[in-house]
């Protein structure tokens, strides 16, 4: 037996002899979830009153539960954001070559920012934007990015390639646009250009998203938001294909054979463009401020030692909100994880055994609108990130998996999943896994892996664990799957699975607890191949 497994085994069972799992009932979930989804909360979009009232009742039912609030005598965190719609009639992005300048609109430039910005700069290919030390991978070797524009490719190298150094077919925490938009501002680049990459052997991000059915109409529908103490400060825009190989083609390449290069070599094929410079301005037709809130609750571990340090469950509570009478309610997107994360805080709040460390329930803000309450957490800890050992993410933990659109063709999906839990994250801590594994024993919940080495859906970067996961902390996303009512008026409270709901908040309840109380905590692999073995 695996030593951390040991551990894990020796002190769990005092989780269910108390009684604490087997208090999560079914029909409470029901209830929550029904009034969550209802029309009084208008799809809890964010920087709206239903995504207020929402919030303001998680920090009742803590409250209730009796948490004690993580920010001092509030259970709210404040996060500061910026909504704004770009300008594109006034927005322009020229290139210049030669005396000549060429301009492009829509579709071949897309994106925003919530400053307007006017930036005219030479353009520098920097491959797949990646600096990853660990895996003796850079491609910021050899080239001065300071003040210039960034053309990179999406994703990651060898993406194909099972035994590549960057987790085989899946991907790492570096295939992320958040993690490439910062190392090129770290680098002092002005702007960022990114494109699918070419050699792909699925369908961009943008081709995605297009499958999801109204997914284009909700862009154009709904202002952007951002936080206003941002990490990146410095704009993103995808271009198309077209637009690359224009911009790539006076050195006399073809986006097709740097990435071919860089793919075969595992070596960077950066460089400057000549002759080049593009003249780009963002303007926004309207911004402003607004103020949303993660609700955080603690529960004091009892052990004086261990006590400073934290497990956390999270789940976000914002949805789609009301878009031309039609009502987003995301019952499981989701609605399904915050009542989990109540359900859970009351579960453990009622039990007379706690474990040695502190417990952690946190409902994130504006997780649709780009991870923001997370991303804003993850910024601003309540507790210290540095002894935050693990993190148990809710996101669509209500419905059996099935085939949609966004799956067709990408991911295989079993024929019956009503007892099936998928995993995300556990290639950077297979002792994480150990303990969920150890704990399945008593739940009885199929266990499957298959996202982690999925390089098609951007999984990985979808859901609140992901800023933990950047900061080296064993952050898992629970999940139960796409089907064909993911961000449609359809995803609607009585589709909901609550006795298979039920089945897996009791897993994260004894998972929790067994993280929380084993004498060391799981540890993060900061490369994901060096926790092959354990597969």
């Amino acid at each position: 037996m695996r030593p951390f497994l040991a551990l894990l085994l020796a002190n769990a069972s005092a989780a269910w002899s108390q009684g604490g799992p087997d208090s999560i009932s079914a029909s409470r979930l029901r209830a929550d979830l029904t009034f969550l989804t209802s029309d009084a909360l208008e799809g809890r979009l964010s920087l709206r009153r239903g995504s207020e009232a929402a919030g303001q009742w998680v920090a009742s039912e803590f409250a209730k539960a009796g948490l004690v609030p993580a920010a001092g005598k509030s259970f709210l965190q404040p996060v500061p954001l910026i909504e704004y719609r770009a300008d594109r009639a006034a927005s322009r992005f020229a290139v210049k070559r030669g005396g000549t300048e060429k301009t492009y609109e829509f579709p071949d430039v897309s994106g925003g920012f919530p400053d307007d910005v006017s930036i005219s700069a030479s353009i520098i290919f920097a491959g797949f934007g990646i600096a990853a030390p660990e895996l003796n991978y850079d491609d910021y070797t050899g080239i001065d990015t300071r003040g210039k524009i960034v053309l990179i490719f999406d994703h990651e190298p060898q993406e194909s390639d099972a035994q590549s150094i960057f987790n085989g077919q899946g991907n790492t925490r570096y295939a992320g646009s958040f993690v490439k938009v910062l190392n090129a501002q770290k680098h002092g680049a002005a702007a960022v250009l990114m494109v699918a990459e070419p050699n792909r052997k699925h369908p961009s991000n943008q081709e995605r998203q297009a499958r999801v059915p109204g997914g284009e109409q909700r862009r154009r529908r709904l202002p952007s938001q951002a936080l206003e103490e941002a990490e990146t400060r410095i704009p993103l825009l995808t271009i198309s294909e077209k637009l690359a190989l224009d911009l790539i083609s006076p050195s006399g390449n073809t986006p097709s054979t740097l990435q071919a290069s860089i793919d075969s070599a595992l070596k960077p094929a950066s460089f400057t463009i000549p002759g080049t410079i593009v003249d780009l301005r963002l303007v926004n037709a309207s911004r402003r401020r607004g103020v949303e809130t993660n609700i955080i609750g603690i529960l004091e571990g009892t052990d004086a030692a261990l006590k400073s340090e934290t497990v956390i469950f999270s789940a976000h509570h914002d949805h789609d909100g009301l878009q031309d009478e039609n009502l987003f309610r995301g019952a499981d997107d989701n609605g399904s994880g915050t009542v989990g994360v109540v359900e859970l805080a009351r579960a453990f709040a009622a039990s007379p055994t706690r474990p040695k460390r502190t417990l952690m329930f946190a409902v994130f803000a504006a997780e649709e609108r780009g991870l923001l309450g997370s991303y804003y957490y993850a910024a601003h800890p309540l507790r210290d990130l540095k002894t935050t050992r693990a993190v148990i993410n809710f996101d669509m933990i209500g419905r059996n998996e099935t085939p949609s659109r966004q799956t067709d063709g990408l991911m295989q999906i079993s024929g019956d999943t009503s007892n099936d839990l998928n995993l995300i994250g556990t290639t950077y801590s297979p002792e994480y896994r150990e303990a969920v594994e150890s704990q399945n024993l008593k739940v009885g919940l199929k266990l499957d892996y298959k996202w982690d080495y999925d390089s098609a859906l951007n999984i990985f970067f979808r859901s609140d664990q992901y800023p933990f996961a950047l900061r080296d902390v064993p952050a898992v996303w629970w999940f139960t799957g796409f089907h064909p009512d993911y961000h449609q008026t359809t995803d609607s409270v009585e589709k909901i699975n609550f006795e298979k709901m039920a089945k897996i908040l009791r897993l994260s309840y004894l998972s929790g607890y067994a993280l929380a109380d084993a004498p060391r905590p799981p540890r993060f692999v900061a490369n994901p191949k060096a926790s092959a073995g354990t597969r």
